[in-house]
């Protein structure tokens, strides 16, 4: 077994120090020679190295010196290396030493004597502290606080050891009268800890004698009680009252340190409304107060979970919340919008809007580098206070407005998608959006962001004045017809050859891009980033924004510019009696229409139209040419109510996902139930009341019931060995975040005496096993409880194997017992998570690694296998249940989880059914780190065959 170390230097193995040149240095009379030797033998003993034929050199040489660092080096030296024997019996050398560290403790300078006090802190054997404790006790009176704050600190050692009671007898007394005697700050919270850790009632009685004084105490003894105030109310919850006025009381204290303390004490000891008043009140103060980004991340850590278990009291403290915005640092401001959004009530909404849209503007004026992401974030919150509350959307959607040609796009996308969900769910603002909506099209320079837009207008574009409105605009933003000219020697001479690849940001290309399920399409894709100056036709004005788009081979807008055309003009032959106003309008569009398929088949552009494209835009042309009624009642009505039934699943998921959070556990029908009106309450204040109160609510609602289900833990019972081995041995993994306990429970199934039992345990994989195996004696027919801790760095399958080793009195080798090896799963560490589509298509781009599984199941039916995957990988569905109604033979669907490092795991399934009904296709999973990707494949592998 290994002994603890209290000492730990890096060490460079490159030149390592010779045994002979040490003692060369050491028996010479250089000083710096000296600190130089005794560094390096301290390092080599730390390193495994033995040097026995030192310690005489140094008790001859280095002992008698004067000066301090090698003194100091001495006494490191003496902490580190052996003091006994291989039976446990004190070295006889170790006896020169002790009147050295006497005449230390006794030594004038006040220096030798606090370091030496330090060592002996460090020491763990008694026949060589005896002598030295008059010597010891003698510094508790001494004039320099250095020495005493650390005598008191060797005073508790030493009490702390085995023997530590009979060699220091009445102690805490002693220290108890030195604590109430004691000025210097530091030397008085070592002693008041001395208490606490060796005499704890003595600590209390000392602390209720001088409950008045608490306030005025230094800041390092006030953070001892607060510690001690913990530890009783743990095991003493009757007491708890009188405890919380005195963390009530150091609320008020200078150091930021301690009221964080208090307030972090105040939620994990009460649930009284008003002590989590108070402790939500000093986390706002402290957030606000402190400029430290990471005191600010963690405050509000613990602001959320304060809004988990205590919502009605922070919904009151929204607003000074909402004041960390002012830090410039986005992942504050993300956390803080995430409490925010939470809190939100009809009676403090308008209150955030107004914050969240002064915030907004402020990104307008500001020139810092991040304020696009952070204006994004702001019109995401907005967005989600719009859908809660309507009422609100009024007044917040027109300022939005003002962001759609944004010059960044994910801002400028989320405003668009804002929009066309508020048009939708709030009809009286329909009319007002949409003239803003034609008034500021022309400003918009995003691709994804104009398609949108378009699909707004086509849809909600009803009445006469707003169908020829639209028309306009798309004919203005389209500039003059033709796209482009030929001469008469049929060579394409205009300037917008040259112009488009000149004036846009990105080539126009053939690349695959991803689909919402997931699924590769190629299309003819330009860019989604803003552009520079519109192009420049002969013989035209400045042409507007979506001549720029189309003219960088971007057909895909094409084609919804085409759509939105034929939508307006379906409906302007519903609003228009005039037959002749509706031809000519027709003959424009088609003209434009046409114009387009011209562009997308001419040499003017590096890549010709895209089939799907096309496809699309011919079917316009023949719509517009021969339209029946059918047709119309598909394009006027059928895409709204697609729309209008994808907006109700949402807000179906949402209100699902908020039912299954508010259901709590409940406590069984006869447990205990006080009823505290028949309480007596002499001598109770109102906070020890409502502290009662707020008790006896929890053991009534069940939240003081451990959750974890004792059937669950049955299943996780691992059997290590066979029922037929001598020692049989099972385990329970217990996983946590960054670490597995394994809590083991070996029984002895022989009549003999089992010694040096020993249970050995390795690791594969990014496991780290932390402590070394102790050796055990066990009883016959006996058990012993053995805990073991394994590290873990990834979210990776990795493997326990191990075996128990023993001896028993009449065999003289050791027996061994292989165990079973134990599988640590992935699933342990991953869990279902949500994130939206452009997130996931976004990351699936961006992250390395891929593994990719064929389908191999004896499952025949598309969603069978689809929950047979879910429910094997503990992944989230993000693909809505309607999009896998119906029967076609052909499923896709993507899925998302989160491991607890912060990894993204995305798998996208592709399944098929053929002929012979057998399912074909591939599960692709993505992750940014190799573990994930190959653990899932492996998982997935193992389980999709269905069978068990």
């Amino acid at each position: 077994m290994e002994k603890s170390c209290t000492l730990l230097i890096h060490f460079d193995k490159g030149t390592p120090a010779i045994a002979n040149e040490i003692k060369e240095a050491l028996e010479g009379n250089d000083v710096s020679a000296k600190i130089d030797a005794m560094k390096k033998a301290i390092m080599l003993l730390l390193n495994g190295e033995t040097l026995p034929q030192l310690f005489i050199t140094i008790v001859r040489y280095v002992l008698p010196s004067e000066d301090h660092t090698v003194q100091k080096l001495l006494l490191l030296y003496l902490e580190i290396i052996e003091k006994t024997d291989t039976k446990g019996r004190v070295l006889p050398e170790m006896i020169l030493i002790c009147q050295n560290l006497r005449n230390n403790l006794q030594h004038p300078n006040e220096y030798i004597r606090g370091v030496t006090l330090r060592f002996l802190c460090r020491l763990n054997e008694t026949e060589i502290i005896e002598p030295l404790i008059p010597s010891v006790l003698q510094n508790l009176e001494h004039r320099h606080p250095f020495i005493r704050r650390n005598a008191i600190l060797a005073v508790m050692t030493i009490y702390k050891l085995p023997q530590g009671e009979q060699l220091l007898v009445d102690a805490p007394d002693m220290i108890e009268k030195v604590l109430s005697t004691e000025q210097d700050p530091s030397a008085k919270r070592n002693a008041f800890l001395m208490l606490f850790t060796c005499a704890q009632d003595q600590a209390i009685n000392y602390l209720l004698t001088h409950v008045d004084r608490v306030s005025e105490w230094g800041e390092l003894l006030q953070m001892v009680v607060l510690e001690l105030i913990r530890k009783v109310c743990r095991t003493n919850r009757a007491e708890k009252g009188k405890y919380i006025k005195i963390i009530i009381s150091l609320l008020n204290a200078p150091s930021t340190a301690v009221i964080y303390e208090c307030a972090s004490t105040l939620v994990s000891l009460s649930s009284a409304p008003t002590a989590i008043r108070a402790a939500a009140n000093t986390y706002c103060q402290l957030l606000l107060s402190q400029s430290d980004n990471n005191v600010k991340l963690i405050v509000l850590d613990r602001l959320n979970e304060l809004k988990s278990s205590h919502r009605e009291i922070m919904v009151d403290l929204i607003m000074d919340v909402l004041r960390a915005l002012s830090s410039p640092n986005l992942d504050i401001r993300r956390k803080t919008l995430d409490i925010v959004l939470e809190l939100i009530t009809p009676r403090n909404i308008n209150e955030v809007v107004l914050m969240l849209k002064k915030e907004v503007m402020k990104t307008q004026s500001g020139e810092l580098e991040k304020n696009g992401e952070y204006r994004q974030m702001l019109i995401q919150a907005i967005h989600s206070c719009a859908i809660k509350f309507p009422e609100v959307a009024s007044t917040v959607v027109h300022l939005l407005m003002d962001f759609l040609g944004d010059s960044n796009v994910a801002s400028a996308i989320d405003v668009v998608v804002f929009v066309r969900e508020i048009i939708e769910t709030n009809p009286k603002l329909r009319v007002s959006i949409i003239t803003r909506l034609l008034d500021t099209f022309y400003q918009i320079r995003a691709a994804r962001v104009c398609s949108c837009a378009l699909w707004i207008i086509g849809e909600y574009c009803l009445s006469l004045s707003e169908v020829e409105s639209g028309i306009a605009t798309i004919k203005q933003c389209l500039g003059e017809l033709p796209f482009y000219s030929v001469s008469e020697e049929g060579e394409a001479t205009d300037a917008s050859k040259k112009t488009p690849q000149a004036n846009s940001i990105t080539v126009s290309s053939r690349r695959p891009a991803i689909l919402a399920d997931g699924t590769y399409a190629t299309q003819s894709a330009a860019s989604e980033t803003a552009f520079s100056a519109p192009t420049v036709v002969q013989g035209s004005l400045a042409s507007g924004n979506l001549r720029s788009l189309i003219l960088t081979g971007d057909f895909f807008l094409g084609a919804v510019v085409a759509c939105t055309l034929t939508k307006l003009i379906l409906r302007l032959q519903e609003v228009q009696p005039s037959k002749v106003e509706v031809n000519k309008a027709t003959t424009q569009a088609l003209l434009i229409i046409v114009s387009m398929l011209q562009l997308g088949q001419s040499p003017v552009l590096p890549h010709p139209i895209d089939n799907d494209s096309y496809d699309r835009i011919v079917l316009c042309i023949r719509l517009l040419c021969n339209t029946g009624d059918d047709l119309r009642k598909i394009w006027l009505q059928s895409c709204r109510q697609s729309f209008v039934k994808m907006l109700s699943e949402k807000q179906l998921r949402e209100t699902e996902e908020l039912k299954a959070k508010a259901q709590v556990s409940h406590a069984q029908p006869d447990d205990l139930i006080d009823f505290y009106h028949l309480k007596s309450r002499k001598g109770m204040s109102q906070l020890e009341l409502e502290d009662e109160v707020q008790d006896d609510l929890k053991r009534a609602t069940g939240e003081f019931v451990n959750d974890t289900d004792d059937a669950n833990k049955l299943n996780r019972i691992l059997q290590l060995t066979g029922f037929s081995d001598p020692v049989y041995a099972e385990a329970y993994v217990t996983v946590h975040h960054y670490d597995i306990v394994l809590d083991i429970t070996v029984i002895n199934r022989t009549k003999e005496t089992l010694q040096n039992l020993c249970l050995e345990l390795a690791t594969m994989g990014d496991l780290k096993l932390v402590e070394r195996p102790q050796n055990y004696t066990l009883a016959p027919e006996s058990s012993k409880q053995i805990k073991a801790n394994i590290k873990v760095s990834s979210t990776e399958t990795g493997v326990i194997f191990g075996n128990i080793v023993y001896e028993t009195s009449n065999v003289l080798e050791r027996t061994v017992v292989v165990l079973n090896d134990i599988h640590i799963d992935i699933m342990d560490y991953i869990s279902p998570a949500v994130c939206t589509d452009a997130a996931f298509r976004s990351m699936w781009a961006e992250f390395e690694w891929e593994n990719k599984v064929a389908v191999n199941t004896v499952i025949q039916d598309e969603k069978e296998f689809l929950e047979h995957i879910i429910k094997s990988t503990n992944m989230k569905c993000l693909t809505p249940v309607s999009a896998l109604d119906d029967e076609c033979g052909f499923l896709a669907a993507n899925l998302y989880a989160k491991s607890v490092f912060g990894e993204d795991a995305l798998v996208n399934l592709s399944v098929e059914k053929q002929a012979d009904g057998k399912l074909s296709g591939y599960v692709r999973i993505r992750s940014k780190t190799q573990g994930i990707a190959l653990s899932l494949g492996d998982k997935i592998t193992l389980k999709q065959k269905g069978g068990n």
